[in-house]
């Protein structure tokens, strides 16, 4: 059974969306979860309050994971809150879809910035509270656009295909201070971004996915909660695939 008593969460994007679903799974299994969102602080303080309902400490830091210097005052609000940080789930990200013969330099630079760079900002703070506790879960949210490629989504595609290189490059670096980091590879998800897909879209998903429905964000939010615990203690570098059988690899 998952048991997160007495861990600290930090993750990023969590005010809505699947970064709240992980806030609230994280919550449920016992950690404290301090969450980044340069979002509504209305939204943000609802998502507060859901996490304390659960019985557990509620920390939201205003911030963009673009800034270096954001990434490191949330991981230093963090550890002032609750004395360490023990995962750390890099869920920030966002899309600006193009054709690559119409996709503008600001379109590419933006999605990178959130989706690779925020999380290499992020990763490097944490490490260091990591590092010295000999102990740590770092999960990093790819896709399985990073790992199939997706049209229209080159910018997208390269950031989670990067994030993935992040994932086994780190994994690697620290193994040997029982520090794990892996990714999750969500399918397509149910989310305020992609209800609005055409039906026929939806359709066509649907068909080519073999458990023959869209995911829900706690299908995904359930599989990092497995990550960040004892249970996959012995698992590093890895990329969960929690799409439905849509990409098998």
């Amino acid at each position: 059974m998952i048991d997160l008593t007495g861990r600290s969460a930090c993750v990023t994007g969590g005010a809505r969306g699947i970064g709240r679903a992980i806030c609230l799974a994280l919550a449920r299994q016992g950690a404290d979860v301090a969450f980044m969102d340069r979002g509504d602080p209305a939204v943000a303080a609802g998502t507060v309050a859901e996490i304390e309902a659960l019985g557990r400490r509620a920390v939201f830091h205003a911030g963009d994971v673009t800034d270096p210097e954001a990434c490191s005052a949330f991981i230093a609000a963090a550890v002032a809150a609750f004395g360490k940080v023990d995962i750390l789930v890099n869920n920030a990200g966002i899309t600006r879809d193009d054709l690559v013969m119409r996709m503008g330099l600001d379109e590419w630079r933006t999605v990178l910035e959130v989706n690779l760079f925020g999380a290499f900002y992020c990763t490097k703070a944490a490490l260091r509270p990591m590092l010295k506790a000999r102990s740590g879960r770092i999960i990093n949210m790819t896709s399985v656009s990073g790992q199939a490629g997706q049209a229209g989504q080159a910018n997208y595609s390269s950031s989670k295909a990067g994030l993935i290189g992040l994932t086994k490059a780190v994994a690697r670096e620290v193994a040997s201070r029982s520090i794990t980091v892996n990714a999750v590879a969500p399918g397509f998800v149910l989310t305020e971004l992609t209800q609005d897909l055409p039906d026929a879209l939806k359709d066509e998903i649907t068909r080519r996915t073999p458990l023959g429905r869209f995911g829900t964000v706690e299908d995904i939010a359930n599989a990092v909660a497995f990550l960040a615990s004892d249970e996959a203690g012995y698992i590093t570098g890895q990329v969960l695939a929690v799409d439905g059988g849509l990409v098998m690899m």
